[in-house]
This record gives C-alpha cells, structure tokens and sequence, in this order.
C-alpha cells in the first residue's frame, strides 16, 4: 500500500535490498537515489545483474526494502494495493508472458479499471495505441510480438497512471518492430503527459528515448544527467566503457573490447570504488576510499578520477 509522505511525483532514496545467498549477501541496490519528474522519461542503464529490475520492482512495491525509502506522489511505497494501478502502469520486457492466454487481449486490457469498479471501452484504448479494434476478441497467441506489446502498453495506461514503468519493452522484439514501439511510447507519454522509468541495457534505445539517464552498476548508481550530457561527455569510467561497446555503424562486424580487470563478487562488502578492479585509471585511493558525489553543472557522478572531458 501507500501511505502519506511528502515529495514529487517519484523519489527513492537511500535505498538498499539485500538477498542472503549461501556464504553471505548480495547487495541487490546499494545506496540508490533518484527522481523522477512529471513529464519526464527517466533511464536506468547498466550490465545484466546491476540491479535495474530490482529497482523496479522495488518502486511497484513487489520487492521490500531492507533500508530506505520509495515514495510516489508524497506517498511512501510499503507493498502492493489494487489502488497503486492508478499511481503505476507496467510494461513488462516479454508481452507474451505478461498477458493472459485464457483471456481475450480485450479483457486483458481492461484489468486495471475491472479492479477499480470502473468501466472502460477496449476498443478505444486500442485505436490509442495503435491496434486495430476489431482484434479486441483475439487471443494473445493471435497476435505477434509487436502487437501484444501495444496491448500491454495500452493496459498499463488505461487508468492514466502518471508513472510508468518499462523494463527492457523493446527487448523480446525484432528490430524492425522496436522503433514502431518507441515512437508509440513517446507519443503515448506525450499525450497522457506522464513519467517513464525505462530500464533498458540497449543505450540506442534510451538517447531516442529519455530525458536523463541514470547508470547503474552493482547496485549503485555511478552517473546521473541530461542525456545528451551522458553520451556526448560520460565522466565515469564505467559510463565510458558501456558507451564504447554499444554497437555503432562504424564498428559493425568488430566485437567491441571486454573490459579489463574481474568483475567484484557481489557477496563482497565493498571498500572503496566497486568499479576499481576493472577501471583502466585506477589508483590506490580508489581501492580504499568510496568516492563521493561530485556535481558538474546537471551532471552527477561518483569518481576520484573521471574521465577527462572533451
């Protein structure tokens, strides 16, 4: 449920999610801050296991916090209530997984408000996302990836939530069909004037996408800022490694350069920077001093010694 606090649309704070494992514990989200503001799209990017859809599920309320705290609209997050569908919609990577097969994608579409007592038109929410109405009627084995993705998206917003979550939407899909998703998500967020948090691995997606970008790794975040900012002038060296593997025209058919160093065990308690073993300009002040925030204008990063800007 959500119980009264204080803030903006969303604001996590300080917080932490352990998971005992054999030999000790992993350190799902290690510290982390954010906020999201009305009308924003806010990206969360970073390595498989950085802890991006532990966030999310912390923010829907299905994952408790071991410290810290979420709030959404001045309302501190503590569980899940039929009620947070009016505050969060959901966009799940794999559509096929997230929808029903005993139901019509119609029926599908119309949960959220079913479970508010409210009353809504399928068809209409259809044509708002892009599907023919008539499909109202079929099943979701009846219609391909791209087009259960439009009715996953058309249910996340049938209750016009001012926050959205979408975790890696565009993943399961071929690549002709992800574009066609994007611009239905910039469009949709434009009209309902709502928040994204994306939480994406794929940084092509995220600069057509998002406003700013948040860069996650072992469950922290390491850099925050415009996006452009992000990419044209990344100061961690961990932004500066992602950015340098994305794929690119002029590097296609050339497998990008495995980062050097070893990946830390996350069972670790960790002293000083997590990002030490594998950083190419480490120094012993990083192996034993956890650095700070520093601020660059709108830019956010945890760095004794960033990259060197352009």
């Amino acid at each position: 449920m959500i119980s009264a606090v204080g803030a903006d649309l969303l604001e996590v704070k300080d917080a932490r999610v352990e998971f005992g494992v054999q030999g000790g514990a992993v350190r799902a989200l290690d510290g982390v801050s954010l906020t999201v503001n009305s009308g924003e799209i806010v990206a969360v990017v970073g390595e498989s296991g950085c802890g991006k859809t532990t966030l999310a599920r912390a923010v829907l309320g299905l994952q408790p916090l071991t410290a810290g705290s979420i709030s959404i609209k001045g309302r501190e997050v503590a569980g899940t209530s039929r009620g947070m569908a009016e505050t969060i919609g959901m966009v799940w990577q794999d559509p096929y997984a997230s929808l029903n097969p005993r139901w019509t994608v119609g029926r599908s579409v119309l949960e959220p408000l079913s479970l508010m007592g409210r009353q809504g038109d399928a068809r209409e929410i259809f044509s708002e996302v892009g599907l023919d109405p008539n499909f109202v009627n079929r099943f979701p084995h009846q219609l391909s990836g791209g087009q259960r993705q439009r009715v996953a998206i058309g249910r996340a917003l049938s209750l016009k939530p001012p926050l959205v979550i979408c975790d890696e939407p565009t993943a399961a899909l071929d690549l002709s069909i992800r574009a066609q998703i994007l611009n239905l998500l910039k469009d949709v967020q434009k009209a309902n004037n709502c928040s994204f948090l994306y939480i994406s691995h794929d940084l092509t997606t995220v600069r057509f996408l998002a406003d700013r970008v948040a860069v996650m790794y072992f469950g922290r975040i390491v850099e925050e800022g415009p996006t452009e900012d992000i990419f044209t002038n990344p100061r961690h060296p961990y932004t500066a490694a992602l950015l340098e593997s994305a794929p690119t025209l002029d590097r296609l058919m050339h497998l990008p350069e495995a980062t050097k160093g070893e990946i830390p065990d996350p069972r670790s308690h960790f002293v000083g920077c997590r990002f030490a073993g594998r950083c190419p300009g480490v120094t012993s002040e990083c192996r034993e001093v956890d650095p700070g925030p520093t601020r660059e204008n709108n830019v956010r990063f945890f760095c004794h010694h960033p990259v060197k800007t352009s």
